[in-house]
């Protein structure tokens, strides 16, 4: 079911500045994800176990953030606007409802820049005002001597294996279509990298499996990789600790002792557990000199 609504704000002001993706705005022009991935932290009971059915489509983002945006630059407030940060900007019902496409152009119009996550091939629809957003975007004061560039895409992949990934999420384009669809950006010139966010846990974060994620980033273009640690929420029935570890029970009943141990604290794994998964990444980055990040300089 979707649900069409009005709200009354679009565009959110970070009190701080995002430390890895650098973005001071965010923008949500949908809420819930008919991708429905299992490990999707925004999951909560009261969207239920099929996050599809409770999709929100907000229809007065462009027309709200047309104004928002207005305001920011008359008193040229610029910064990376992160479109979406907490769902999927490119679902199959952008097809539709075009919403993605509306809000890049009012970007466009007022020479924001953008920085998009996604793991959908409809991206490539959009190459064209992303090309204008690129050239045009002003970037703000302290980010100019490190980042010459309006637009970053990047795709986000949690493993390279298949069979895994149909599992884990479901109703995504596979691993390989994510990574052919940021092929094609690249060779249409733009600065494109592979969020490996979530990796899992004993699943796709060992040595040999972190190492074959960056390589293959590198061979297909990426400019740019990230490298984060799985993060669980939650007691109740739909939420996604409870779900993922119920993926755990079906699939690997072994590791589900390993995780409740990972996770006995806190929602994200241990302090010494993100060291080790940092230092992989960092090791196999300087391998085949690629960048941990936007901003970051090769070794």
């Amino acid at each position: 079911m979707i649900n069409e609504i009005k709200v009354k704000s679009i565009l959110n002001k970070h009190k701080k500045r995002d430390d890895w993706f650098l973005d001071d705005y965010t923008v949500n022009q949908y809420s819930g994800c008919s991708l429905n991935c299992i490990y999707y932290y925004v999951r909560g009971s009261k969207y239920g176990a099929n996050l599809a059915k409770k999709l929100c489509v907000k229809i007065n983002a462009p027309e709200l953030l047309d104004k928002e945006l207005k305001r920011r630059a008359e008193k040229e407030e610029y910064g990376i606007i992160a479109l979406s940060s907490s769902t999927e900007p490119y679902m199959p019902i952008e097809e539709k409802f075009n919403l993605t496409r509306r809000i890049l152009e009012i970007i466009l119009k007022y020479r924001f820049p953008v920085e998009i996550a996604t793991k959908s091939k409809l991206v490539l629809r959009d190459l064209d005002l992303l090309w204008q957003v690129d050239k045009s975007a002003i970037l703000p004061e302290d980010l100019k001597s490190r980042l010459n560039r309006g637009v970053i895409i990047s795709f986000s992949i949690s493993t390279l294996d298949i069979k895994l990934a149909k599992i884990l999420e479901s109703r995504a384009p596979s691993p390989l279509e994510r990574l052919e669809t940021l092929k094609k950006c690249k060779e249409k010139g733009f600065l494109v990298g592979v969020n490996y966010i979530p990796v899992l846990p004993f699943l796709s974060d060992s040595e040999d499996q972190i190492d074959e994620m960056i390589k293959t980033a590198k061979e297909y273009g990426a400019d740019f990789v990230f490298v984060g640690g799985l993060t669980l929420f939650g007691k109740e029935p739909y939420d996604s600790k409870i779900l993922y570890y119920q993926f755990l029970e079906n699939y690997y009943p072994d590791l589900l002792s390993k995780y409740k141990s990972l996770y006995r604290i806190f929602f994200a794994p241990t302090k010494e557990y993100q060291m080790i998964l940092n230092k992989r990444a960092e090791r196999n980055c300087e391998k085949y000199g690629i960048k941990i990040g936007f901003c970051s300089k090769i070794n």
